[in-house]
């Protein structure tokens, strides 16, 4: 960081490479996210919110919470391993900072081709023209990302659908009720809503639902 400052101050960097620098700076967030558990766990956590009828919640800063943290949880033995692998020696400098960096995508692209399908998989090496490897942690980043990004979007829908089912249940049977009554004018999410929550309550729902998407993880 110092050398770069030295570069920088004595006016040796091009400014395309520092607005390459500051770009990648600004892109990395979206990059990390898309490339972890953050993904499917917000995507379920924000069905949840939905079928339960309760738009505002918890809010979406506690959502986003929610989900950092159990990303953080669900990606401690990765951070470990790049810390062990890549990081550490790298700061003892008995590593260049392109080994580090080599060494610091080894445990993502183990983690996310556990989880990603292999048909997306599949899908997308076909798509990009890439020569079939025999170990599938030969293929690039530009490969691997989309595919498990795909496959993440397609789990946490399908378990936001599994989610919404006895919610779904819940209101049929309230409206049905409502209308063998002759109360068609009562709106049946009113009545609804305090059954949904105390179902949610009386099972336990976040504790079950958090142990689901950790469990949910290879």
């Amino acid at each position: 960081m110092n050398g770069l400052l030295t570069q920088l101050n004595g006016g040796s960097v091009p400014t395309l490479d520092i607005l390459l620098l500051l770009t990648f700076a600004a892109l990395l967030p979206s990059v990390v996210v898309m490339m972890t558990s953050f993904t499917r766990t917000i995507i379920i956590l924000s069905f949840t919110r939905n079928a339960m009828g309760v738009q505002q919640a918890p809010p979406n800063m506690v959502l986003v919470g929610i989900a950092m943290f159990l990303t953080l949880y669900i990606m401690s033995p990765v951070i470990s391993r790049i810390n062990e692998e890549a990081y550490q020696p790298y700061i003892n400098e008995e590593i260049t900072q392109e080994e580090a960096v080599e060494r610091m995508v080894v445990p993502l692209k183990e983690f996310m081709v556990r989880n990603t399908y292999k048909s997306t998989l599949d899908n997308f090496v076909r798509m990009s023209n890439t020569q079939v490897e025999d170990d599938v942690m030969d293929y690039p980043l530009t490969v691997i990302v989309p595919s498990f990004m795909t496959s993440e979007l397609k789990r946490g829908f399908t378990a936001g659908f599994l989610i919404y089912l006895p919610f779904l249940l819940v209101d049929v049977i309230v409206s049905t009720t409502l209308m063998s009554m002759g109360m068609v004018m009562l709106p049946p999410a009113m009545i609804s809503m305090p059954f949904k929550l105390l179902l949610f309550v009386t099972v336990d729902g976040w504790e079950l639902l958090f142990s689901t998407i950790v469990q949910s993880f290879r």
